[in-house]
């Protein structure tokens, strides 16, 4: 049974970092592209960063240069590492497999405000 358990998500103000982890289980993580979804309040959920196998990567232009996906796969994790953050960053993160979507996490709330 495949689950993703996001965190590190919280409140932090406009400029500031957070890192955001997920972790994979019940399938061979490193055979799958990852990414990080967004979804604010009475917004549809958006792609924000994809990392592939081999570890190329893909971002929205919106988090272009200020968020950096990665991933290990000896640890079934995926990270999303988020810099200068801005008050419209704040939305629910979720992590899955953007080419097997499967049942979505409970996901981390980021809030980016003064």
């Amino acid at each position: 049974q495949v689950q993703l358990v996001e965190s590190g998500g919280g409140l932090v103000q406009p400029g500031g970092s957070l890192t955001l982890s997920c972790a994979a289980s019940g399938f061979i993580f490193s055979s799958y592209a990852m990414a990080w979804y967004r979804q604010a309040p009475g917004k549809q959920r958006d792609l924000v960063a994809r990392i592939g196998t081999g570890g190329s990567t893909t971002y929205v232009d919106s988090v272009k240069g200020r968020f950096t996906i990665s991933r290990d796969n000896n640890k079934n994790t995926v990270y999303l590492l988020m810099n200068s953050l801005k008050p419209e960053d704040t939305a629910v993160y979720y992590c899955n497999r953007p080419l097997a979507v499967s049942s979505w996490g409970q996901g981390t709330q980021v809030t980016v405000s003064s």
